[in-house]
């Protein structure tokens, strides 16, 4: 999905997606984990399959060597999932490891992940999620 760069940003922070996430899509590198977490989000939303690999750790589960695959697969769930708004719950940072909690309305799903991020030289990885009650 394309959008205007004065569109509202998919991660609903309220900005327009060129002062939001569009520098950090376009290689801009995100200094917190609660950013990078915004930017997956809004990546997401938008089909930028490319960014979800490149800003995902190596140790994550989704993570393969078959970039065509993993990148269809991105683009699939992207495609059938109505991205309706995305609220952070809470932010832990740390020097190397960081963790977000957030809860994302998909469609007629909210999904509640705490999400763990991990930095490898100077730039912050998505590692893993889990699913809190």
């Amino acid at each position: 999905m394309k959008i205007s760069a004065n569109s509202p940003c998919p991660c609903h922070s309220g900005k327009k997606y060129k002062q939001c996430c569009q520098p950090y899509h376009k290689g801009t590198v995100p200094a917190t984990a609660v950013l990078l977490m915004r930017t997956r989000y809004s990546a997401y939303a938008l089909g930028l399959a490319d960014y979800i690999i490149k800003t995902t750790h190596p140790n994550n589960p989704d993570f393969t060597e078959d970039r065509a695959d993993w990148k269809k697969n991105i683009l699939h769930f992207s495609q059938d999932t109505v991205f309706e708004g995305l609220k952070i719950i809470e932010f832990i940072d740390g020097e190397n490891e960081a963790f977000v909690t957030f809860e994302a309305a998909l469609g007629n799903y909210a999904m509640k992940e705490k999400s763990r991020f991990l930095k490898e030289n100077g730039r912050w990885l998505y590692e893993s999620g889990e699913f809190p009650q």
